[in-house]
């Protein structure tokens, strides 16, 4: 029984993270220009730079697929770096000296997470990103948020040519500069984490023009439900991993499913969920949260290629 359970750890910890799945989906877009006819966005998200026994490896040689994939754009769905909560501490020197650790401990993961997408823009892909409850340090929606770790690492992206967006709306940049006859945009939405409470639908959605073509970003597919009829024809999130652990040829059954008091969308393509005519595909991730292992739940890259067909 132990040789077993060693096996499976070594598998769920050593093997299977360091595994990629690429899957890819042509999706239609109404009005989507003709110069972004065939074009390929790809999406990854949940890093989580810091887990204890994490797998940082996986994220670099996906990022360098991606580069050489070459796509239009990259879309993050946030949770760069996993952080602790703060600690109840009641003695204030220790709290203190505890506090300061964290602070250099979270800088440092923001580094490192920032250093890792750089590729990126030596690159120039347009890279467009939206923060996750560990950005704010929450594991749970019960726990407080740091909001300076948000700012900070928000500010660390931003300075190295990454858009983060948070109830916003901005136009997808084209590396090729189109003529101005083809000077007709495609828009991304950017919604804030559902966590700690920025997941701002109406605030965000007020800043897209009427009918313009879009894509949705956002970190937590709790936040698809609240997005009215027709608005989203491609949303994307992360923050579920899959379920990280999950029994063969029964995709339902995964230990978030177990663990969890929510309704779990866990990945892929989510069905009868949300407003009429809205779509919504949840990525797998490439990290860990709380436990460092995944089993049948291969990190994942994510391609879209947009039509303007039906």
């Amino acid at each position: 029984m132990g040789i077993l359970l060693v096996g499976i750890f070594l598998w769920g910890n050593r093997i299977e993270p360091r595994l990629i799945d690429e899957t890819r989906y042509e999706v239609a877009i109404p009005g989507l220009p003709g110069g972004w006819e065939g074009e390929r966005i790809a999406f990854i998200s949940d890093i989580q730079v810091g887990i204890w026994l994490g797998n940082p490896d996986t994220a670099r040689r996906m990022i360098l697929r991606i580069i050489k994939e070459n796509p239009a754009a990259v879309l993050l769905g946030g949770d760069f770096i996993y952080h602790p909560t703060e600690r109840d501490d009641s003695h204030a020197e220790a709290r203190r000296e505890y506090e300061s650790e964290e602070k250099a401990s979270a800088l440092g993961k923001i580094a490192r997470a920032v250093q890792m997408l750089r590729p990126f823009i030596d690159m120039k892909i347009p890279v467009y990103a939206v923060l996750g409850n560990h950005d704010y340090a929450m594991e749970t929606k019960a726990a407080p948020k740091m909001e300076w770790v948000a700012e900070q690492l928000t500010n660390s992206l931003q300075k190295a040519g990454i858009t983060v967006l948070q109830n916003e709306v901005v136009e997808i940049q084209r590396r090729d500069q189109p003529t101005e006859a083809d000077r007709h945009p495609l828009y991304l939405v950017g919604i804030g984490p559902h966590y700690p409470g920025k997941d701002r639908i109406k605030e965000a959605f007020s800043y897209l023009p009427e009918g313009a073509p879009r894509l949705v970003l956002m970190h937590n597919p709790e936040s698809f439900q609240k997005i009215p009829a027709g608005q989203a024809p491609l949303a994307v999130a992360g923050h579920t991993h899959g379920g990280q652990i999950r029994l063969p040829y029964t995709p339902a059954m995964t230990w978030l499913s177990i663990v969890a008091r929510d309704e779990i969308h866990a990945d892929g393509w989510i069905r009868n969920y949300g407003q009429e005519e809205n779509r919504l595909y949840v990525n797998r991730g490439i990290g860990f949260s709380t436990l460092p292992i995944r089993i049948n739940c291969t990190p994942e890259l994510t391609y879209f290629t947009l039509t303007g067909g039906g």
